[in-house]
């Protein structure tokens, strides 16, 4: 790895990420959303799904900058997209560009074809740097926001739909059902491996927020949700419709519950993410969800300069 690694400025030392480190990493990226949005989104559970992305190989594909002190100030990952973090107080010592540098490296080393970077539109830094880079937007992606005063109220289903909260034993159809449903955007499947690390599997994973619906006895729609204690929010992971019964409500309704369970529990405000190739941000603009933040997917040819 150490071949791979740009020149550091003075006084900084880089290695890869190992298990042990997914608690200073959380603190970093908690650092750098404090920063940019004066409050935090990330939680440990999704720092640790990213480390056991498969595929991933965290010696060679995970690099740490730390400071004089051992204190975390950078990080790094790459497989087939990649993420770089700069905490506030190192930022404009150039640890962005060298991570970059290290991360197309990385990618063309492990024979890809391309490097993806999503950079907060909020970021006007960041932005700058990967379009000086060569990077060209793909996608924009949208942070929603459901702001509860009151207890939501949920419609009636459609004759014939029952809806549920998520058990034991629910796995593998949701995630059958949500693969099937994100076949029509997304560029691959997701193993139910890697679809449980960042899901079911996650500490912060909320099965009575989580509702399933049913026709006869067919699952034809599921919400996935966090309970993020450190934000004080819902979360909603994942939202999926099977296609035959879109367009009848469902989706709105699998949202309103998953928004009244979660103000059952003291929540009063609920988040989603999605983005524009999945054609989500109108029906949750018409649930009366609004847009927090939005970031841009950038993506760069490794064949470019």
């Amino acid at each position: 790895m150490s071949e791979l690694v740009p020149p550091l400025p003075a006084g900084y030392r880089a290695r890869p990420m190992t298990g042990d480190d997914v608690s200073a990493v959380h603190r970093l990226v908690s650092a750098c959303e404090r920063e940019l949005y004066g409050r935090v989104r990330t939680d440990l559970g999704g720092i640790a799904a990213v480390l056991a992305r498969p595929g991933l190989v965290p010696e060679l594909d995970t690099l740490l900058i730390h400071d004089r002190a051992g204190q975390l100030a950078a990080r790094a990952w790459v497989d087939r997209r990649s993420e770089v973090d700069v905490h506030p107080r190192h930022r404009g010592r150039g640890l962005g560009a060298v991570l970059l540098d290290w991360a197309e490296v990385r990618a063309r080393q492990a024979g890809g074809g391309q490097i993806v970077q999503t950079v907060p539109d909020d970021d006007p830094e960041a932005v700058a740097l990967l379009h000086s880079r060569g990077y060209e937007p793909m996608v924009t992606e949208w942070l929603l926001e459901f702001v509860m005063a009151d207890e939501p109220t949920v419609p009636e289903p459609p004759a014939g739909i029952t809806v549920r909260p998520f058990r034991p034993g629910d796995e593998h159809h949701a995630h059958q059902l949500i693969e099937d449903a994100f076949d029509e955007w997304q560029q691959r499947r997701n193993s139910y491996q890697e679809w449980a690390q960042h899901t079911v599997e996650r500490p912060t994973f909320a099965p009575a927020m989580s509702a399933l619906v049913f026709e006869g006895g067919q699952l034809v729609g599921a919400v996935i949700a966090l309970d993020l204690p450190e934000t004080g929010e819902g979360y909603i992971e994942q939202v999926a419709v099977r296609r035959d019964h879109r367009n009848q409500g469902i989706a709105r309704l699998l949202l309103l519950h998953a928004f009244r369970a979660f103000h059952r529990q003291g929540r009063r405000t609920c988040t989603l993410g999605t983005h524009s190739d999945t054609g989500a941000l109108t029906l949750s603009l018409r649930v009366g969800m609004k847009v927090r933040h939005s970031s841009t997917v950038c993506r760069k040819g490794l064949g470019m300069a």
